[in-house]
């Protein structure tokens, strides 16, 4: 099911999407009263842009724009909204986004040919662990690309190991959906439940907001840990509200793939100029074929690196790597640049540790500080020499680390009013 366009020379792929690109600036000059306003604002004369490089004559979007202005991007009346989402506020208030029935067909494909891309295929059967109320976009979305797939699904929804195995007991899906993380707990329960979980039918999980790669494309630890015990292929994603648009692996797992066809990728520097190739920037995107809330190059935050090396799959797109990290998140710690990802690395290297959050804050000199908490089966001093030992040999900087309880820890990462765990909290003053 790979679509035409992403077995395309790269030429072909270009002239697809400037043409593309015509199309999305002539709907939002006439109808984004943001865009509209924008354009007339900086003098920009939008029939001028025709080619991917005349881009950089555009200004960009960013998460406050949106957020200050966010009924102005809207394109259509209310009336032909069917669907209203929300971002996930990881960086700040939620935004609205209102889907048109023709965006939902939009996302249904994207979604279909993701999951496709990861090896899903008509007559599966797949679990969904992730919300599909509260306003999520994406469980809306996973349901309804499966549903164009022809893909049974079974609607479990987040957390709970003992519901999640009674179901895979007995509808046999082939794929789960869900945060990487949740599956240490569904191998915990089953081993103290007696489950075979090595004979079930999972034979892979499509995995949602926490990382599975280094930036080579190894297994990080906590993708070696899952598949360390269970026998299952992990397929990495990485997507947004904003784009409703995934990057998914195929079977090389070399990186998510770019669908040409719904969106112009960039890779922006601190002046939002092009990286060179191969560099790592802030992932800028253009959505393409959305009616109610098209976007302009609209940086979402998060610092990665493209690939643009041909796959064995046959799609000549490009390739997203792992996220770095979000720009805003990114921390200074003497002399040493620092995101939480990497953090999350080192204390995913001890099983003892059950649970941690990773809190920074701005010190009396003005510069950010660390505080790690951790909650462990067996708290000693021994323990933590050897985790802030394990921190100086991994990322030559040893933040401060102190011992909790999970009873402490648990409700505050795993929040009811958040879709994802929450382990970063940022108090530094801005």
């Amino acid at each position: 099911m790979i679509p035409e366009i992403e077995k395309g020379s790269l030429e072909e792929i270009k002239v697809f999407q400037e043409q593309k690109l015509v199309e999305l600036l002539t709907y939002i000059s006439q109808n984004s009263p943001y865009y509209k306003d924008l354009f007339e604002k900086k003098n920009i004369d939008v029939s001028t842009i025709k080619t991917l490089e005349d881009l950089q004559l555009l200004p960009v979007t960013t998460k406050e724009d949106l957020q200050n202005n966010n009924d102005d991007f809207l394109c259509v009346p209310v009336s032909k909204i069917i669907d209203f989402a929300t971002t996930s506020g990881t960086l700040g208030d939620p935004v609205t986004f209102g889907l048109t029935d023709a965006d939902l067909d939009r996302l249904a494909y994207n979604e279909a040919i993701s999951f496709d891309c990861a090896g899903i295929k008509e007559g599966d059967i797949v679990q969904l662990m992730t919300t599909i109320d509260r306003k999520f976009m994406a469980g809306l979305a996973y349901f309804l690309g499966l549903r164009k797939l022809k893909v049974g699904v079974i609607r479990v929804g987040a957390g709970i190991p003992e519901l999640q195995w009674d179901s895979i007991l007995k509808y046999n899906p082939s794929y789960l959906i869900t945060v990487p993380s949740f599956l240490l707990k569904l191998i915990e329960h089953a081993e103290s439940h007696n489950i075979d979980y090595n004979n079930s039918s999972i034979k892979g999980a499509i995995c949602i907001g926490e990382s599975l790669r280094n930036q080579d494309f190894s297994m990080n630890i906590l993708s070696k840990k899952i598949t360390d015990k269970w026998n299952i292929k992990l397929f990495s994603t990485y997507a947004s509200t904003e784009m409703s648009t995934a990057f998914t692996e195929c079977e090389h797992q070399n990186g998510g793939h770019h669908h040409p066809e719904l969106i112009i990728v960039e890779v922006l520097d601190e002046n939002n100029n092009r990286v060179k190739n191969g560099e790592a920037g802030e992932l800028t995107f253009t959505t393409l074929g959305i009616e109610a809330m098209p976007l302009l190059r609209f940086k979402t935050g998060d610092i990665v690196q493209l690939h643009d090396t041909p796959c064995a799959c046959g799609r000549n797109t490009l390739r997203v790597g792992p996220v770095i990290g979000r720009k805003k998140q990114m921390i200074k710690y003497k002399g040493t640049t620092l995101y939480p990802p990497a953090m999350n690395d080192v204390l995913n290297d001890f099983d003892t540790i059950e649970n941690h959050i990773i809190e920074i804050f701005t010190n009396d000199l003005g510069t950010d500080e660390i505080l790690i908490k951790i909650a462990v089966k067996n708290q000693s001093n021994e323990l933590l020499q050897e985790i802030k030992d394990h921190f100086r040999a991994k990322l030559r900087v040893t933040p401060k680390i102190e011992f909790t309880s999970k009873e402490i820890l648990n409700p505050l990462v795993f929040n009811p009013m958040s879709r994802k765990p929450i382990r970063f909290f940022d108090n530094r003053i801005s």
